[in-house]
C-alpha cells in the first residue's frame, strides 16, 4: 500500500557524491516551485492511504523558503513530514539551531542527516552538529551512513558459493556505477532473478520530480503527473501492463534484458547493478518509464 510521497525538491547539491544514484551536483538542474509543490501534496491528498510526505534532493535546504513553505501546506493538510538533508549549512551548532528550529515549530516528525566520508567526513561536520542540535532540540533524526563498498564477506563464511557480499550500502545505480565498480567482485548475472529492494506489485512510496516524473525506484517512472494527474497514475498503476516493472517483478533484472534483448556480460556486482545498465541501453526505447535521463548520466 502506497503510504509516502517522496519530493524530489531539487536535484541540485553542494555536493557530488560518488554513490550519489540521482548525479545531483551543484550544476544539476531541476528544482520545484512551490506551485509544483502544492500540486504534489493537493494530489497526494487524494490518495487516502498517503501519511507521510518526504522532502528531499539533491539537496532541499538550498531552497529553504520553498522547503518551509511546502512543510507547513503539508502539516496543515495532516501528512506526517520527514527531511532528508546533508545540513550543508550547520557551519556552527548554533546555525544548525537557528535553521534547525522552524523545522521544529512547524513538526517535522523526522530529519535524516547524510553522514559519511561521501559528504564531510571529518569529526567536526555539518552533519555531525546538525545532528547534535536536532537531539538538543528533540527533532527525531537519524544518520545516513553509506560507505566506500568493500568485499564484506566471501564464500566459505557463510555465503553461498560464488556469492560474496559487498558492504558499505551503496546502490549501484547512476553515478556509483560510473565511479564505484572498480574492482569489486562479480556474480553471474543468472543469479539476479528479482529485485530485492522494491516491490514493485505493491509500492509502498513513490519519488515525485519538478519534471513531473513519478519515479517507482529512481530512473524507473510510473507516468508523469503533469500529464496525468498523480491520483489518477497511482490508482490505475498496473505492473503486469508497465514495461519495466512487469519483467522486473517477474524474473528481476536479467528477465528484463532477455524480455527486450539487450546484450549483457555474464557477470555483475549486484542485482542493481545490472538493472542499471540494462535501464539504460533501453532509454530511447522507453523514453516515458526511463526518465528523467538525468539520474543515468545523459
Amino acid at each position: 500500500m502506497l503510504t509516502g510521497i517522496h519530493i524530489l525538491l531539487t536535484y541540485k547539491c553542494t555536493l557530488e557524491c560518488d554513490h550519489c544514484f540521482l548525479y545531483s551536483s551543484p550544476r544539476a538542474q531541476g528544482t520545484m516551485t512551490i506551485q509544483q509543490i502544492r500540486s504534489v501534496l493537493f494530489e497526494s491528498q487524494k490518495i487516502k492511504s498517503i501519511k507521510w510526505i518526504y522532502f528531499e534532493g539533491g539537496e532541499p535546504l538550498l531552497f529553504y523558503p520553498s522547503l518551509l513553505e511546502g512543510i507547513k501546506l503539508a502539516r496543515s493538510m495532516g501528512f506526517q513530514v520527514g527531511v532528508v538533508t546533508n545540513a550543508y549549512g550547520a557551519v556552527s551548532e548554533e546555525d544548525a539551531q537557528i535553521w534547525l528550529k522552524p523545522f521544529l515549530r512547524e513538526g517535522v516528525a523526522h530529519l535524516s542527516i547524510s553522514d559519511d566520508s561521501f559528504h564531510f567526513g571529518d569529526e567536526n561536520s555539518p552533519a555531525k552538529r546538525a545532528l547534535s542540535a536536532a537531539k538538543k532540540l528533540g527533532i527525531p533524526t537519524a544518520p545516513i551512513c553509506i560507505q566506500q563498498p568493500y568485499l564484506d564477506s566471501v564464500p566459505g563464511e557463510g555465503q553461498e558459493k560464488g556469492a560474496p557480499v559487498i558492504g558499505g550500502g551503496a546502490k549501484f545505480r547512476g553515478r556509483a556505477v560510473e565511479k564505484l565498480t572498480a574492482g569489486l567482485p562479480r556474480r553471474s548475472c543468472k543469479e539476479f532473478i528479482k529485485c530485492p529492494y522494491e516491490d514493485f506489485q505493491n509500492p509502498s512510496r513513490v519519488h515525485v520530480d519538478c519534471y513531473g516524473n513519478v519515479q517507482l525506484c529512481q530512473g524507473i517512472s510510473m507516468g508523469n503527473m503533469w500529464e496525468y494527474p498523480l491520483s489518477t497514475l497511482v490508482a490505475e498503476y498496473d505492473v503486469d501492463s508497465h514495461p519495466i516493472c512487469g519483467p522486473l517483478s517477474k524474473g528481476g533484472p536479467v528477465l528484463l534484458a532477455k524480455e527486450y534483448g539487450v546484450d549483457i556480460q555474464k557477470e555483475y556486482i549486484d542485482e542493481c547493478h545490472l538493472c542499471y545498465l540494462t535501464r539504460k541501453a533501453l532509454i530511447d526505447k522507453f523514453p516515458e518509464f526511463l526518465a528523467p535521463k538525468q539520474v543515468y548520466g545523459v
